[in-house]
């Protein structure tokens, strides 16, 4: 029997009940695996993070075990990630502060219950995407340098007597293509077109929320490790050449290796957390502590009404960090599946684990303990990689091209549908399942590709399968 902790309408919810922590050695005997499974790989966090729960709350469980101090840090957190910002001056002194320009209310109105968001259908306002601008060149930390009066994100919201800074359009266009074995398939090519016409021909960057069950861990890998597996030179001549992304710490007041985001363009959950809360929400922090308005908007609205300064204090900013760092991972499922594991041998054969790095060994976490020294099948290895030029949003991140983008880790896919409703995958959501998202690839990604086209559509469709045990 086992403690697990549930949200559930707003409620922390505590159950007793018994699950399976452990596969049983009677399971296993006498069945042929071929060393395709590895013990403890349903284990999808580790045997501390990971959770038995395939239901529309599987990203939002804590961590098991939490109690004291730490589960009333989790629960205040979510408190703050679920609920929404006003605009100040208000009675809620410890939510004020809102926009002036924003794109949520809340932290969940992008992360519906800790998961992944997904684009706009066509004519409805972007709600759990955002686009990230720029203009050539970069500042003293190597950051992209925003657009004039605009900044580095489009905000598609503004409180009373602001002016939101437009919306964007997407239409598809259908990219019909054929198997060898002759099954057809089609992609769906986004356009994009900015409502303001002071941003045509901005850089940008569409990025959809990704979830954000498991992120903690991220914080755990020391750089030792996700250096193990870069090869930014291809000295193995394999055509894989994963690299580091160096982006800013602004606690380290340093470059790091960066490991959160569609570009691993931030070093840290805290500083995500920080960066999301400015330019999602337009609440200030120690962090961050200027609005984000730039150009004309300072003039504008600089003089509006704030939530103090900073508009989060640093208390509540840990919460809302320890939260999303003790967000558990649920399990896979079918992993005894023979049919399954025959996919996992596909996946690795095909190369796709030179990129999607099964497992990994975390090292010391600094703030969950329960996330140290944990071996865990994240299958990524968090470096960036050049995908080529139909993914290519052509607008650099640090020392990320406009080509690269960061290995996504494909743990908890298959739960996805569950939770937030759709299989959208990709940066931008053009994927519409598994089969398209691999059919995208390119650049570094071709050889496995083009391995993946070859198959049979049995060995195709078992692949896809494994993914979605992941």
């Amino acid at each position: 029997m086992k403690i697990r902790n549930f949200l559930c309408s707003g409620l922390i919810l505590f159950a007793l009940f018994s699950c399976k922590d452990e596969v049983k050695e009677e399971e296993i005997i006498g069945l042929d695996f071929s060393d395709q499974y590895e013990q403890g790989e349903e284990y999808s966090a580790g045997a501390n993070a990971t959770v038995f729960d395939n239901s529309i709350n599987a990203y939002n469980n804590s961590i098991p075990g939490l109690s004291g101090s730490d589960l009333s840090n989790f629960i205040v957190g979510n408190s703050f990630n679920r609920n929404n910002w006003v605009i100040a001056p208000a009675s809620t002194t410890a939510r004020d502060g809102l926009g002036p320009v924003y794109n949520s209310l809340s932290c969940s109105g992008c992360h519906t219950l800790d998961g992944r968001g997904k684009p706009p259908e066509f004519g409805q306002p972007t709600q759990s995407m955002v686009y990230r601008l720029s203009v050539e060149g970069f500042n003293e930390h190597n950051e992209p340098l925003g657009v004039p009066n605009y900044g580095d994100q489009l905000n598609n919201r503004a409180v009373p007597n602001a002016d939101a800074e437009g919306d964007v359009d997407i239409t598809y266009t259908e990219m019909p293509g054929t198997y060898p074995d002759g099954t057809t398939y089609s992609l769906r090519k986004p356009t994009y077109n900015f409502q303001n016409p002071d941003l045509v021909g901005a850089l940008f960057s569409p990025r959809v929320a990704p979830k954000m069950a498991g992120t903690g861990i991220f914080d755990a890998f020391s750089e030792a490790t996700l250096l193990a597996n870069a090869d930014e030179e291809d000295t193995n001549q394999d055509g894989i050449s994963g690299r580091p992304n160096y982006v800013w710490d602004y606690t380290a007041n340093d470059y790091k290796i960066g490991r959160i985001g569609w570009k691993a363009g931030q070093p840290s959950v805290r500083q995500q957390a920080a960066h999301a809360i400015l330019n999602d929400i337009g609440i200030t922090s120690s962090m961050f502590p200027n609005q984000n308005l730039w150009g004309n908007q300072i003039a504008s609205y600089g003089g509006f009404p704030n939530g103090g300064s900073p508009e989060i204090p640093d208390s509540t900013l840990y919460k809302i960090y320890y939260y999303t760092s003790a967000l558990a991972m649920p399990a896979r499922r079918d992993y005894l599946d023979q049919s399954i594991l025959e996919g996992k041998k596909i996946f690795k054969e095909t190369g796709c684990v030179k990129c999607h790095v099964a497992t990994m060994v975390t090292d010391i976490h600094p703030d969950v303990p329960q996330l140290s020294n944990q071996k865990v099948h994240i299958y990524s290895d968090l470096l960036l990689h050049d995908m080529g030029s139909l993914l290519a949003d052509n607008r650099p991140d640090g020392q990320a091209t406009g080509s690269e983008w960061r290995t996504a880790p494909l743990w908890g896919i298959g739960v996805q549908e569950t939770v937030n409703g759709h299989t959208f995958l990709l940066n931008d959501g053009r994927a519409r399942n598994i089969e398209e998202a691999i059919l995208w690839h390119g650049g570094e990604a071709s050889g496995a590709l083009n391995t993946f086209k070859n198959l049979q559509k049995t060995q195709r469709d078992k692949l896809i399968a494994f993914i979605n045990s992941l």
